[in-house]
């Protein structure tokens, strides 16, 4: 695993939310950005609880998701394909497989980066840019939620109260 860009900002390491990016060679930084804002939005998620971008390495150079994680003022974190292709996804695919030798790169690096334990929250959704087909998919993943012990100091796994809230699960 690589950071391969840091925002000017902080980043948002205790930020629960890593959203995974798939993509084509030349996507640009509108289309990744457009769909990982429509994305949360339609889960109704907030954009500051993100704290970090997966992607795989093979595509972690491209200008367009380097810039789109600066502007989501975000690190982007890329993973070997090796370590992507042991991530069981919901839904694997034969075109990333084909470019970069892993069946999955947006849910498999949203839930690598989200560490053991994570929520796949949102499945890979494709970009919709008229007239051409997408360049680029993304997931996202929750990271378990941790505590910290008062009377030791050491983190132990948050347990959240079954409650019913209204909007949850939307």
């Amino acid at each position: 695993m690589e950071v391969i860009g840091r925002a000017a900002v902080c980043p948002r390491s205790a930020s629960p939310l890593v959203v995974g990016v798939g993509a084509s060679r030349g996507v640009s930084a509108g289309e990744v950005i457009g769909l990982v804002e429509a994305t949360l939005a339609e889960a109704g998620l907030s954009p500051h609880a993100v704290a970090e971008l997966a992607t795989v390495e093979a595509r972690a150079g491209e200008p367009g998701l380097l810039t789109a994680a600066g502007r989501l003022g975000v690190p982007l974190r890329g993973y070997p394909a090796e370590a992507l292709a042991t991530v069981e996804v919901p839904n694997p695919s034969a075109a990333p497989l084909a470019a970069v030798g892993t069946a999955g790169v947006a849910e498999a690096a949203a839930l690598l980066a989200a560490g053991p334990g994570a929520e796949l929250l949102v499945p890979k959704r494709k970009s919709a840019p008229h007239g051409r087909p997408a360049k680029a998919t993304c997931a996202v993943a929750r990271r378990p939620a941790v505590a910290t012990s008062a009377q030791s100091g050491r983190r132990r796994p948050a347990v959240e109260p079954a409650v019913d809230r209204p909007g949850a699960g939307q």
